[in-house]
This record gives C-alpha cells, structure tokens and sequence, in this order.
C-alpha cells in the first residue's frame, strides 16, 4: 500500500502541469509585448526642429533637382541653336561654292568675249585690207595699210590688258626675259639686254611670255 501511494505521489499531476504551461505561455506573451514597446520607445519621434530641418532638407533637394533639371533644358536649348547655326553656314557655303563654280565655268567659257569683240574689228579691217590690196600698184600705199591694221591690233590688245616687256637697255631679269644669246662687248654693262630677238608680252602682272634676248657680258 505504501509503495501505491509513493507511486501516487511521484507522478505529476495533469492539472497542474497545464497550469503552469499556460502561465509559461502567458508569461512569454508578456514579454514579447515589452519587447515590443521598448523598440517602440526607442523610435522617439521628431521634435518640431527636426521636422523643420528635415523638411527644408527634402526642399532644398528638390530645389538642386529643379535648377539641374533647368540648366539642362537650357544647354539643349543652347546646343540646338548653334547646331541650326551650323546648318545655316554650312547650307549658305555650300551655295557660295557652287556660284563660284558657276562664275569660274563662266569665266572659262566666256572670259574672251570681249577680247575676240577686239580682234573681230582688225579681222574685219584686215579682210577689207586684202580686197582692196588687188586694186592697190603703189607700193608705199599698202605699206601705210599694214602699219594702220598692225597698231590697230597692237592699240585693241592694249585696252584687253596686253603690255609688251621692255628690252633694249634694261638690266636681265630671268622673270622677264629669256637669254638666248650672250655678246661681249665694252657698250653696254654686263647683264645688260643689248638686242630682242623675239618679242615678250604680260597680262597684268602675269608673263604670258618672256622676251628672247642678247645679253652684254665681259
């Protein structure tokens, strides 16, 4: 009987073990909500003065974003005026190159113009010349004829812009002239052009071509 009720009392009641399970969960529920409000706690919230900061902080980020946001809209802007700019020029110089085109294949076609108006006048003397030369015995007669048409044709290439290279007594210059020849003599100096064997003539500033001369040397 003894050994009965030890058996008794050692076993555990199930009653009180589910009493103190639930207490256990109980207790375990409390502290999960004390746990809770010291997290909470510990997010204070702000005071007036830091929301202000904070707010003017946002605004002040807001305000950078606006002025980036403006200083790019103006550089397209910018960028897409010189880039008409450049349109325009590049448009504007390539018009300018095809009327100098132009103008230059003009110039090549029609550049003689008024030089063969010139020579078309002597032409037509020179044709009246040669009708008149079968009627013509005197001699002296035809001499003074050629002479007139020859400085007729010398005085129209003048006005075209012809000039004739001075040779007799100028000093050499191999720009101008063309020594074919060389003669020693005491007459002149030396590199002197003492003879033009054949004429020379220039436009302008340019030789259309030099003069063939005989030059004095010692």
């Amino acid at each position: 009987m003894k050994n009965f009720f030890k058996e008794k009392m050692n076993k555990k009641n199930p009653f009180i073990d589910e009493t103190d399970n639930k207490g256990e969960a109980i207790m375990d529920t409390t502290n999960e909500i004390k746990d809770k409000d010291i997290e909470n706690k510990t997010e204070e919230p702000l005071n007036n003065e830091e929301q202000l900061n904070s707010e003017e902080e946002k605004k002040d980020n807001v305000s950078e974003e606006n002025q980036e946001d403006n200083e790019l809209d103006n550089l397209k802007i910018e960028f897409e005026n010189l880039n008409n700019q450049y349109l325009r020029l590049a448009a504007d110089f390539d018009n300018y190159r095809k009327r100098q085109v132009q103008e230059r294949e003009s110039l090549l076609k029609y550049g003689a113009q008024e030089c063969m108006k010139k020579v078309i006048e002597v032409v037509d003397n020179f044709d009246r010349a040669s009708e008149a030369v079968e009627k013509i015995d005197n001699v002296e007669k035809m001499k003074e004829t050629f002479y007139i048409l020859h400085k007729q044709l010398l005085d129209s290439l003048t006005k075209l812009g012809l000039e004739q290279i001075k040779c007799v007594g100028e000093k050499f210059d191999p720009n101008l002239h063309e020594a074919v020849m060389q003669t020693q003599t005491e007459e002149y100096p030396e590199e002197t052009v003492i003879k033009e064997l054949q004429k020379g003539y220039k436009l302008g500033d340019k030789v259309l071509r030099p003069a063939m001369v005989d030059v004095a040397v010692k």
